[in-house]
């Protein structure tokens, strides 16, 4: 198999130690490529440097709406002018986040409008958990929906429903690491390694053979995010 996380934060702390040995075993899964959002300003230079140094890792960029004391108004036009210039794959992790308490609505919402106005038309949403009726509408407006670790839970029964019945067309495959890890690695650290568990879990739902939920999960990323077609990957199966 040959897959892309299409989102994993790979820069973050939690890597420092052993960052380049994660790589590897993502790599000898079969994760050829990974996308690493930036999540705050000050960020997009190691995130970029990071990828920089990989021709399988993309940078994207944004301003996570939990860290709202570390935006500033200003931000939203540097993220606009780094994006004319450098042409990250994305711009994210962007969107709302009403579930930590505390956090100014308002706010969040005006610095949404102001990175959507920055990113190009479709996109990925990110941790997909909603209903049906939300994923047609992200359909509609040529959006994928990014399924991870919780649907490896058998409990995440709605997640599992979605990934079943959804058109395949519509997936792509994230980890978010190091977080929402898969359940035969709960409370542990997440790893882009594990991503092949995401696709067993995906076939399984199906009843399908794991080689059609990569293949149709690789090109749907490669669309949705202008990535170009591009043979294995040094350390990568074919």
């Amino acid at each position: 198999m040959y897959l892309i996380d299409t989102h994993c934060h790979l820069d973050v702390a939690e890597f420092d130690a052993d960052r380049a040995q994660v790589i590897a075993a993502a790599r000898a899964a079969g994760v050829g490529e990974v996308v690493v959002p930036g999540i705050f300003r000050d960020e997009w230079d190691a995130v970029e440097a990071l990828c920089a140094t990989d021709s399988g890792l993309h940078p994207a960029l944004g301003l996570h709406p939990v860290y709202l004391d570390r935006h500033h108004e200003r931000d939203v036009a540097e993220l606009g002018r780094r994006v004319e210039r450098r042409r990250p794959v994305a711009v994210g992790e962007i969107g709302l986040d009403h579930f930590v308490e505390g956090l100014d609505r308002a706010r969040q919402l005006a610095l949404l409008e102001g990175q959507l106005q920055v990113a190009r038309d479709g996109g990925i949403c990110h941790a997909f958990n909603g209903s049906r009726q939300q994923a047609e509408q992200y359909l509609a407006r040529d959006f994928k929906l990014g399924f991870g670790g919780m649907v490896t839970y058998e409990r995440s029964s709605k997640l599992r429903a979605l990934a079943r019945d959804l058109p395949l067309e519509a997936i792509v495959l994230e980890t978010d690491a190091p977080d929402m890890t898969v359940a035969s690695h709960r409370f542990e650290r997440n790893s882009p390694e594990y991503l092949p568990e995401v696709v067993a879990a995906i076939a399984g739902v199906r009843g399908v053979d794991a080689e059609v939920v990569a293949r149709a999960t690789t090109a749907n990323a490669r669309a949705v995010l202008g990535l170009p077609a591009r043979a294995a990957l040094p350390g990568t199966p074919a």
